[in-house]
């Protein structure tokens, strides 16, 4: 009795099985949504007109930064032995030695130095003037568009700013034109352009400011330098003659 039970349910719950298997077959198969992939280029596009004044920022700061780079690197290079040789001319009176060894050299140095020993028989307040204008005129050059990346630092991020403003407005004139029908797809390009200017904005801010630092960390270093050189060349002027 009980195994003839026990066989009909196990026939049973093979058939709800089959069944089931067949339901199951039947309904439509379930495609894996495709993975939408979103390039830079692409994205940059939906950050709207606000993204060409900030990619014009980004590459001027580029700009600038490397060629500031390479000039203040070249003129930061300092040949060790040259205040000695200025020491050993002028002690053996051989100023034409000195100053041939100063115009064959480019540095900021050189060129504050020769300023001093074609000032060599006026006062010595005279010759520390004239030494001290040149090395200004020096560091001026070298600091020629800094202040244009303090700007680009200091604009990428107000501009991403605006972004976000323009593209909250959009989105929220959307919003209000589309009534009842809000559909996610209609907001979508107005919060793209918000999000997307505050990005790229904080980006070219940010890394401006850090290339702004760093030249400016470096000309700091030759102004050390070039006042060190005016007081070893002022020295000079008070050491007896060999």
């Amino acid at each position: 009795m009980i195994p003839g039970i026990l066989l009909q349910i196990v026939q049973g719950t093979q058939t709800l099985a089959d069944t089931a298997a067949q339901v199951l077959n039947t309904l439509p198969q379930q495609t894996q949504p495709a993975e939408i992939k979103l390039s830079i280029w692409n994205l940059a596009l939906k950050g709207g007109p606000v993204m060409i004044p900030i990619a014009l920022l980004s590459v001027l700061a580029i700009y600038i930064f490397v060629e500031r780079f390479f000039v203040i690197n070249k003129a930061s290079k300092e040949d060790n032995n040259f205040m000695n040789n200025i020491r050993d001319f002028m002690h053996n009176g051989r100023l034409d030695s000195a100053l041939s060894l100063c115009r064959n050299n480019t540095t900021p140095i050189a060129r504050m130095i020769e300023k001093g020993l074609q000032r060599l028989g006026r006062p010595l307040p005279d010759i520390n003037a004239a030494i001290e204008n040149v090395g200004s005129l020096e560091v001026a050059k070298l600091e020629k568009n800094l202040s244009t990346l303090a700007t680009c630092a200091g604009a990428a991020p107000m501009l991403g700013f605006l972004g976000t403003v323009t593209g909250m407005v959009r989105a929220f004139y959307d919003m209000s034109m589309a009534g009842n029908n809000i559909d996610i797809q209609l907001l979508s390009s107005g919060i793209y352009e918000a999000m997307v200017t505050t990005v790229a904005g904080l980006i070219v801010g940010i890394a401006a400011y850090f290339c702004y630092n760093i030249l400016v960390a470096k000309v700091q270093k030759i102004v050390f330098t070039l006042e060190a050189r005016a007081t070893e060349f002022m020295d000079l002027l008070h050491e007896p003659a060999k």
